[in-house]
C-alpha cells in the first residue's frame, strides 16, 4: 500500500523509529537498525506494510535495495519480519547475497533466530532469485544476471500465483530467448497452460 514516506524522523528506539509526515501523522516504523536515521532530519524511508491476523505494521528500509530484500525474505519458510529485520541489520546486504549465491549456510547461521535447517531453507528458496540484486550490492555484472525482463516476468509469474517452483522450472527455457517482460510472460502462461 505504501512505497516510501517523506518526513521528520521525530524519534528513535531500538527496535523502531517514528517519522512524521507534513500533514503531522507519525508512523512507526520497524527498521533493521534505527540509529542509521538521524533524528529531527527530514528523511525519505521506503515503506512496506506487512498484515497479519491480528496485526497491521509498517517496516522501513533505507532504499529499495533493501526493501527489496526483506520482501524475498519474508517469503521463505520460517522466516518472519523480524528475523528478517535482524539479517539485515548488519548492513552488509552483499554478504547476504554472496551466502545464498554460494549455498554457504555458515554465514546465515550467524544471526539470531537462524539455525542450520533455516539457513538452509533461506538458501533452497532465494538461490537464483537474487541475481537481478547482485548488481545493486556491487557484485561484479559477470556473476550475476543482468536480463531484468526475464527477472521481471518471473516475478509477474509468481504475483499471479504460480509457485516458485513451477516458474523455476520455466527459466533456464525462457532465457534461451530475448524477449521483453510481457514476451517472456506470454510465453510462460503458454508452457504452463499445457
Amino acid at each position: 500500500m505504501y512505497e516510501y514516506i517523506n518526513g521528520l524522523v521525530t524519534n528513535i528506539y531500538p527496535a523502531y523509529l517514528v517519522i512524521a509526515d507534513r500533514s503531522g501523522v507519525g508512523y512507526k516504523l520497524f527498521v533493521a537498525n534505527p540509529y542509521r536515521f538521524e533524528q529531527n532530519v527530514e528523511s525519505h524511508v521506503y515503506v512496506e506494510q506487512v498484515v497479519r491476523e491480528n496485526e497491521l505494521t509498517l517496516y522501513g528500509f533505507i532504499d529499495e535495495n533493501e526493501k527489496a530484500l526483506f520482501n524475498k525474505l519474508i517469503n521463505v519458510s520460517g522466516i518472519g519480519p523480524k528475523s528478517a529485520l535482524a539479517i539485515l541489520a548488519n548492513g552488509d546486504s552483499e554478504g547476504l547475497v554472496n551466502a545464498i549465491a554460494n549455498e554457504d549456510p555458515t554465514y546465515l547461521m550467524q544471526f539470531p533466530g537462524v539455525g542450520k535447517k533455516t539457513a538452509q531453507q533461506i538458501v533452497l528458496d532465494l538461490k537464483g532469485k537474487l541475481d537481478d540484486m547482485a548488481v545493486s550490492v556491487g557484485m561484479p555484472a559477470s556473476k550475476a544476471k543482468t536480463n531484468q525482463a526475464l527477472t521481471d516476468a518471473l516475478e509477474a509469474l509468481e504475483s499471479l500465483g504460480y509457485s516458485a517452483k513451477e516458474v523455476a522450472k520455466l527459466e533456464k527455457q525462457l532465457a534461451a530467448n530475448h524477449d521483453t517482460t510481457d514476451g517472456y510472460i506470454r510465453s510462460a502462461l503458454k508452457l504452463l497452460v499445457k
